[in-house]
């Protein structure tokens, strides 16, 4: 945008910033300020839905959106409207997301406002974020980290060195998961501009309540990380310390925070007014940014019909674009549903499963080998997690041989850091890089939740296919034998409960193999759970997940189950027989279950959780009459049980029997001691006699 001017000739001003720029920044003070009075003044519009603006914060915001360029990358939070009107956003475009419009170019009426998702020529990339705060540090990072990596490779196409700036508020500095951001900015020498709006205010709560120091002392505690602080209300103070900011990091490839103290002029929501509890406004209002700009302009030789003139102007398009805005169409109600998932280029099952002279694998080495694949055929793949590095290769050794082929910025060790783990991948993903990553075991995935939920799982939805998450999240499951209570547990219910992620379960080398290279071409988020006690096939009665190696080329779509074991068609003739519904573990229990009774049992691998393959699960409920949906977790409230209701009212009329469940006892973790570990868990001869319960209805 090009700075408005009057028609008498404009005087040079005596500022270290540019004159266009000073007029832009006044100009766009007064716009944000116009915008947060006129949705008070149309309360009956504006709070439908909540909202938050940035009175006060006006200066500091844009001195950061108007010194960004387009190749660089932004992670903001719910405050930051006058960043976006300094990156270019016309007030037009917030407001048809504050009213929850069609065309709303962020969201489509999906999201709040102040929640940019943004991949536009000619602007910063802005990825999606949530609400919870200090959630966006880690996929900041995250892009940094993947920008870092891509620019040793050569694989970064950018006029300049791009930089990631992360705006959070002070308040959320305390969330650990921010420090986990820190840690790695500081450890992998990441180009990230923390940026730190501090107003001493978190909702109701004053800073000295929230914390025992502000973001800046804080930082001081992450050796590597550059500090700055800089009066956010002040224009001049915060565009030049922004400017040396962004020049330390493009030059320098490492992460510097900016610790900006800012007044709080608005309401922190339309939901959570200024007037039921703050006490300091008078206090705050003699640093509005906004006042400070006009005296100085003035101290610096400015007109005061110029200023009055960008005042009336911002004032003008605030009321012209907000006619336009409330006149825009709703969004279409059918399209409610679109964009849960991109699309996935796989969709066919291809490649040889079985190639001639092929030898067997176990399935640790066929995850492994994918993922060597993958590595030598992608520059841009990654793969990280905790002792994944060369020096072991994983505690399971799924990852053995990998570090020292590839390199220990592309295989590497990260700190104990599940949130970073799961959370970077956004990040990364944003930026072009394609990262698999490892959850040491299933027990230790809860840190990583909040990140999967808020950020991974609902970016594509509420960008509207914008910003889909590439992440393949690898995950060791399941009991197997002794490993007691916090290496055993399976948490595939809790997972499904997500929705926006694919949820995989192979059973065997051959399908590890082909799941785990869908899982990679996937646009989506995909955990991949693999059974700890078949990784090796040394548990009993599991010597069939050992299985001949696909070939380089092979592949199974998600979301396809595959038939283990049919019965007869004698039997299902005449009504004499059962279906296991399985996955995992349980397709071995079910196969030594019914090693006797071959011809009246089938066994369905689901293979995919979510997607489930609904198509395959009915046609055989339906064929066989009598189902048993099995698993590994405990029972009540589990994905099983959900299963089989909807198996119970989709194929009631073709039932012999009520569907029935079988799985762990329910109790909150698995014991240490083996013979307590069997009383707890499905085996064999259990659900042999579970078995034979339903074949005799």
């Amino acid at each position: 945008m090009e700075a408005s001017t009057t028609k008498q000739k404009q005087k040079p001003l005596k500022s270290p910033i540019d004159q266009s720029i000073l007029h832009q920044a006044y100009r766009l003070m007064h716009t944000a300020k116009r915008m947060a009075a006129l949705y008070d003044e149309q309360r009956e519009i504006c709070s439908k839905y909540v909202h938050s603006t940035s009175r006060g914060h006006e200066a500091i915001q844009l001195a950061a959106g108007l010194q960004l360029k387009p190749y660089d990358y932004a992670s903001l939070y719910y405050r930051d409207e006058s960043m976006l009107l300094g990156m270019g956003l016309r007030p037009y475009e917030l407001m048809l997301q504050l009213m929850a419009k069609e065309d709303d170019p962020f969201s489509g009426g999906r999201t709040y406002y102040g929640h940019p998702s943004l991949k536009r020529e000619g602007f910063p990339t802005i990825p999606h974020q949530s609400s919870a705060t200090g959630m966006q540090a880690i996929p900041a990072t995250g892009m940094a980290h993947g920008i870092s990596y891509l620019e040793k490779r050569n694989l970064l196409n950018a006029e300049e060195p791009p930089v990631v700036l992360c705006s959070l508020g002070d308040g959320s500095v305390t969330e650990g998961e921010v420090a986990e951001a820190f840690q790695m900015a500081v450890l992998k020498k990441l180009p990230i501009i923390y940026l730190v709006q501090d107003n001493n205010w978190g909702i109701s709560a004053t800073g000295e309540e929230m914390r025992a120091m502000d973001a800046y002392e804080y930082a001081a505690g992450f050796k590597g990380l550059e500090r700055m602080a800089v009066d956010g209300s002040d224009f001049e103070d915060s565009f030049l310390g922004m400017k040396k900011a962004i020049d330390y990091v493009r030059k320098k490839r490492a992460p510097i925070l900016v610790h900006a103290i800012c007044p709080l002029l608005g309401h922190h929501t339309s939901g959570v007014r200024k007037e039921w509890y703050r006490e300091d406004l008078a206090q705050h209002q003699q640093h509005d940014p906004i006042d400070k700009l006009h005296h100085y302009l003035l101290d610096k030789g400015e007109a005061e019909e110029t200023l009055a003139h960008l005042q009336q102007q911002a004032h003008t398009s605030v009321e012209q674009d907000f006619q336009q805005a409330v006149a825009a169409a709703n969004p279409e109600p059918t399209d409610f549903d679109t964009h849960e998932f991109a699309q996935t280029p796989i969709t066919e099952e291809a490649g040889e499963r079985q190639p001639a002279g092929a030898e067997k694998v176990v399935m640790v080495d066929a995850a492994l080998h994918a993922v060597d694949e993958i590595l030598k055929q992608h520059p841009e793949a990654l793969f990280y997690g905790q002792d994944v590095g060369k020096r072991l290769g994983g505690v399971f050794r799924e990852a053995a041989t990998l570090a020292a082929k590839y390199s220990d910025d592309r295989v590497f060790n990260t700190p104990i850091q599940e949130a970073y783990i799961v959370g970077s991948t956004a990040g990364m993903s944003a930026v072009g890089a394609k990262p698999i990553v490892e959850i040491q075991f299933a027990d230790y995935i809860w840190p990583g939740i909040n990140q999967l939920v808020e950020e991974l799982s609902k970016s594509c939805y509420l960008s509207k296919g914008k910003f889909p998450i590439q992440s393949v999240i690898r995950v060791p499951i399941g009991a197997y034998g002794g490993g007691g209570p916090y290496h055993s547990g399976s948490v595939e219910s809790a997972l499904l409960t997500i929705r926006g992620i694919k949820v995989v379960y192979p059973s065997n080398a051959a399908d590890m193999k082909g799941l785990m290279k869908a899982a990679f071409y996937d646009p989506n988020p995909v955990v991949m759970l693999e059974h700890k006690g078949l990784y090796w096939s040394k548990v009993p009665g599991t010597s069939e997940a050992k299985t001949a190696e696909p070939d380089e080329k092979y592949i199974v779509p998600l979301g396809k189950g595959r038939m283990v074991q049919q019965a007869t068609t004698d039997n299902v003739e005449s009504g004499e027989v059962a279906l296991i519904v399985t996955y995992g573990m349980g397709v071995y229990w079910a196969l030594e279950a019914s090693k006797n009774i071959k011809e009246k049992v089938s066994i369905l691998d689901l293979r995919t959780l979510n997607p489930i393959d609904w198509e395959l699960i009915e046609a055989q409920s339906k064929t066989q009459g009598r189902v048993l949906v099995l698993t590994e977790e405990p029972l009540l409230n589990s994905f099983a049980e959900s299963l089989a209701g909807r198996i119970s009212k989709h194929c009631f009329q073709h039932l012999d029997a009520p569907v029935h469940t079988y799985g762990a006892a329910n109790l909150p973790a698995i014991p240490l001691n083996v013979e307590l570990e069997k009383q707890m868990l499905p085996n064999a001869e259990k659900v042999q006699q579970e078995l034979m319960k339903l074949l005799a209805y």
